[in-house]
């Protein structure tokens, strides 16, 4: 793995860490690519530093039959990211991963390994944490998944802004967190279906209308101050313009299901790239119990709290 003349500055804990990375909603109808929430549905991975030229994956829970078991695994390539950031490069490591976010959902579960790969990184160097701040790791996390907002939320928690700033000539990802209202709880419709970033992207037009363009502008504010302070105005906060309803084709029964929701005045929009729904409310039981019966059989529903916190490491 190390080729000859490679000097590895770092130094390495024996003991092994544990990462619990949680899901995350970008976008949240108009704050696209910028807005983005902390779920508590989390992945663990645990990893430890070894001797021998070797990445022992194993992998348990959610899309373990389509992820690879070898140095080609997403964590571990985050993980190498990050200890070359840091000035260096183990001989091996080993894995563990379990898996609770669904894949190709529009959950994060991309951001989530990506994140949790950068973090364990930074837990199994001595002084890790002052050779990579939260802020190159979001900058890192953002390279690797190619836009900032999922990542932000998985290592931040809570409710995020994020955008890209232009630093010594690169497009660098960088994030805040704000505080959200402890009324509002997300209900997530998880269809059968899968549909990817990638796909999802391409549905995307390449000019849309001025109107719609300040549409999503002003609505994104809002749904900043709506989560904050008024969940009463989530509803029309999270009107969109700019990028649902294009993607109708990719999963026409979830663009059916949020635009059903929103003529009952709730507050539903596709979770990131779909083909998830996700409901913000702070409804009562009865109320909660008709949103999921409205669904149908075509999606399970999981009723969730916003995560506060995001990544969290324990040495096991």
């Amino acid at each position: 793995m190390m080729s000859r003349g490679f000097k590895d500055r770092l130094t390495y804990k024996a003991t092994p860490m544990q990462a619990s990375v949680p899901a995350s909603s970008a976008n949240l109808g108009p704050g696209f690519d910028c807005l983005a929430l902390a779920l508590e549905l989390r992945d663990t991975y645990v990893a430890q530093i070894l001797d021998e030229e070797v990445f022992d994956v194993d992998v348990t829970g959610q899309g373990a039959d389509d992820v690879k078991r070898d140095g080609k695994h997403l964590v571990i390539k985050a993980m190498m990211a990050g200890f070359e950031f840091m000035g260096g490069r183990p001989r091996g490591i080993a894995l563990r991963c379990l898996n609770e976010i669904p894949h190709g959902k529009g959950l994060g579960s991309s951001a989530a390994a990506i994140v949790g790969g950068l973090s364990l990184a930074r837990s199994l160097v001595l002084s890790g944490n002052s050779l990579m701040s939260d802020d190159d790791l979001i900058a890192l996390a953002t390279d690797i998944e190619g836009h900032p907002d999922n990542v932000a939320a998985a290592t931040l928690g809570g409710a995020i802004i994020s955008w890209m700033e232009d630093r010594a000539k690169v497009a660098t990802g960088c994030a805040s967190g704000f505080g959200v209202d402890p009324s509002i709880r997300a209900l997530l419709f998880i269809p059968d279906s899968r549909l990817s970033t990638g796909r999802a992207r391409r549905m995307l037009p390449g000019q849309i209308s001025h109107k719609d363009a300040s549409i999503n502008s002003g609505r994104s504010a809002l749904l900043v101050h709506a989560l904050s302070f008024r969940p009463e105005l989530l509803f029309i906060a999270t009107e969109d313009r700019l990028h649902q309803s294009y993607r109708r084709e990719g999963m026409p029964r979830s663009v059916d299901l949020v635009n059903r929701l929103r003529g009952a005045g709730v507050a539903a929009m596709i979770s990131g790239a779909g083909p998830s729904v996700l409901v913000l409310h702070a409804a009562t039981r009865a109320e909660h119990e008709d949103l999921v019966r409205s669904a149908g059989n075509h999606f399970t529903a999981i009723d969730l709290e916003i995560s506060p916190s995001g990544v969290r490491l324990a040495a096991v």
